[in-house]
């Protein structure tokens, strides 16, 4: 970084910030992908479960009983 005696920004000091600044977003994001990638998983997962069981209603209400008679 800058000395006391030297006032002046370099493109190093702020190649460094911009660096320090990138890794910490990336960091927070890749979090907040994972976080995400799991919610939308059980989120799917509970939207199939209540598909098939309102599919399994749906059928036991329309099935008709047959009787085979000799």
């Amino acid at each position: 970084m800058t000395t006391d005696n030297d006032s002046r920004i370099t493109k190093s000091d702020l190649e460094l910030k911009f660096q320090s600044l990138q890794d910490d977003l990336q960091g927070r994001a890749s979090d907040k992908k994972q976080s995400l990638v799991a919610a939308a998983s059980i989120a799917s997962g509970v939207v199939v479960l209540i598909a098939y069981l309102l599919g399994r209603r749906g059928g036991r209400k329309r099935r008709s009983v047959v009787e085979i008679r000799r």
